[in-house]
């Protein structure tokens, strides 16, 4: 009977302890992490999950939200681009996660959108990326093509003289897509076919002595030449390195690039890339006491006064903080409520301004040329007067110019075609 009485003792006491942890897993809302920590995206994509843990530990120095404290969960897609979407499904399914912020390429972003309109669970996507598209469950933080790519073509166009152009990109979705979209801008602005090369290189790409030598050629022809660089990951340090060998300096050749900030920037010898460029909606380098107080929370997370701060970082910053906006404005952090409640939702950007949810879950944000600096950074040498609203929809391809998207009710519809009425796109 001693044994016995014992035994029940015990299952009493590990019942208690189970309802204890589940208890305790009930009182936290868990935000989802899906970034690569490995692979040819880690160098962009590590820090963006450094960045989060940040976010998450500052609000629950705040207090948490409803009442609760944030957890993370943290996965590593490996710049594999299937297993995001495994990755993603084991967030929602397993993890029980509320939120997701995460993804770097477009091609990943692709593979989970399945999962969250199957799962209804709500991304946060950071990063630049090529438009033609809005899906209810995703919020695109990053720049829209009108955000970033136009007005960099724009800015070199109309400050620069450039007359001839190479768009560079790596071999997938956002720079084909972009690519797409700029080369029908500039023949609609005059630009003559053969004053466009276009050149797509595998992720990881290491050999660039060749396709440099072949944009050295391209602007040896009396015009005014520009690379337009969609190159993505750990590709771009060989080929910065290789445009040096090469003696292809910013006044020769200005390279703009749309996915090189300060952390690509890190781990080169910045010295031969002075006076290239970046477009952006964000440079460690704004001058805002928000960013200097952003800074200065990163160097105490991180402890290291050399981390550097990035676009994507900022845009984490927005989307984390609207998203935590719509929960309180909802009472909940059931998506449907939650992708009610975050439309019109406005919080400070870190260039001193304040950046809104749209209807087409797109927001609003500043856009920025910047010149690289010997130390590593940017200086801004141009800006938008105001913010810009992203465009999900190119108003330059075709297909594309007729739609819009509105996620609030009655219309709910990420491409309705203004010409026909319908929802679903230039088919109707």
């Amino acid at each position: 009977m001693k044994k016995t009485a014992t035994g029940m003792a015990l299952a009493a006491l590990l019942a208690t302890t189970m309802l204890g942890g589940a208890q305790a897993q009930e009182d936290t809302i868990k935000v989802g992490i899906l970034h690569s920590l490995s692979g040819t995206m880690a160098i962009s994509e590590t820090t963006l999950k450094d960045a989060m843990l940040m976010l998450i530990e500052e609000q629950n120095k705040k207090g948490g939200l409803l009442g609760k404290q944030l957890e993370a969960v943290v996965v590593d897609p490996a710049s594999d681009w299937p297993l995001f979407a495994e990755k993603a499904r084991e967030l929602i399914e397993v993890n029980d996660v509320d939120a997701v912020f995460g993804c770097w390429t477009s091609v990943s972003r692709k593979s989970v959108l399945p999962v969250f309109e199957e799962l209804n669970s709500l991304l946060f996507y950071p990063v630049q990326y090529e438009g033609e598209e809005s899906q209810r469950n995703v919020f695109y933080t990053g720049a829209a093509p009108n955000q970033q790519a136009i007005p960099a073509v724009d800015y070199l166009m109309n400050e620069e003289g450039v007359e001839r152009w190479v768009l560079a990109g790596t071999d997938y979705v956002y720079p084909r897509t972009t690519n797409k979209i700029l080369e029908a801008y500039l023949k609609a602005k005059g630009v003559a076919e053969e004053d466009i090369m276009i050149n797509y290189t595998p992720f990881g790409h290491s050999d660039w002595q060749t396709i440099v030598s072949d944009i050295k050629n391209f602007g040896s022809a009396g015009k005014k030449t520009a690379v337009v660089s969609t190159i993505n990951g750990d590709a771009n340090v060989p080929f910065y390195k290789e445009l040096a060998n090469a003696g292809i300096k910013a006044e020769d050749i200005p390279v703009v690039a749309f996915s090189v900030g300060e952390e690509e920037l890190a781990g080169l010898d910045t010295e031969p890339l002075v006076g290239h460029l970046a477009a952006w909606n964000y440079f460690q380098s704004a001058d805002a006491d928000i960013n200097y107080d952003f800074i200065d929370t990163w160097h105490a997370f991180t402890g290291d006064e050399e981390r550097v701060t990035n676009d994507p970082m900022e845009a984490h910053f927005i989307g984390f903080n609207m998203w935590v906006n719509a929960v309180e404005k909802a009472g909940t952090t059931d998506p449907d409520a939650v992708i009610d409640s975050i439309i019109g939702v406005t919080v400070p950007n870190l260039t001193g301004g304040y950046s809104a949810m749209m209807p087409n879950h797109h927001i609003t944000k500043p856009v920025l040329i910047g010149e690289i600096q010997d130390d590593g950074q940017f200086e801004t040498v141009w800006e938008t007067s105001g913010l810009v609203p992203g465009d999900a929809w190119s108003d330059y391809l075709e297909g594309s110019k007729d739609l819009i998207a509105d996620w609030r009710k009655p219309m709910s519809c990420g491409n309705f075609n203004v010409k026909t009425g319908k929802c679903g796109g230039s088919e109707g």
